[in-house]
């Protein structure tokens, strides 16, 4: 298996997304809240003068939140043609599969399973591979916020 894969962390969970779906890694800027958004959308933010929706990565998959992500930066991905910003508690390094993804095993939960294509091996470790589709949908019972 030769895919690459950027390791990061949301909620103390190793995850990993396909290298080939992230455009950059950049320190999020300032960010300006849109009222009447899904909860997990933080706002729009600003790179090159391409306007990215930030996604908060705990939020969408409904974790506890304390104040923004640790690390400053954001993977950008593009999702049916929209760029988004997916904000992570930490983004490693970038690794290489050394398998193709398995089946997850039992105790991640409903919402890690809906967000995740397969667990796969890295020289670090094990990491579940995110589906950033289902990342920037966000939970399916989700309200808009005020």
């Amino acid at each position: 298996m030769s895919e690459l894969l950027v390791i990061a962390v949301i909620g103390s969970r190793r995850c990993a997304l396909r290298a080939i779906e992230v455009q950059s890694v950049i320190e999020v800027g300032e960010v300006t809240p849109i009222p009447r958004t899904a909860a997990h959308i933080v706002g729009l933010a600003a790179l090159r003068s391409q306007a990215l929706t930030v996604i908060d990565c705990r939020l969408s998959l409904g974790l506890a939140v304390d104040g923004l992500a640790t690390d400053a930066r954001a993977a950008v991905v593009k999702v049916a043609g929209h760029a988004y910003a997916l904000l992570v508690d930490t983004i490693e390094d970038v690794e290489e599969a050394q398998s193709a993804p398995g089946q997850i095993p039992g105790g991640f939960g409903t919402e890690w399973t809906r967000v995740s294509a397969g667990m796969v091996e890295t020289s670090g470790g094990p990491a579940l591979l995110l589906d950033i589709t289902q990342l920037v949908a966000g939970r399916p019972t989700e309200t808009m916020a005020a």
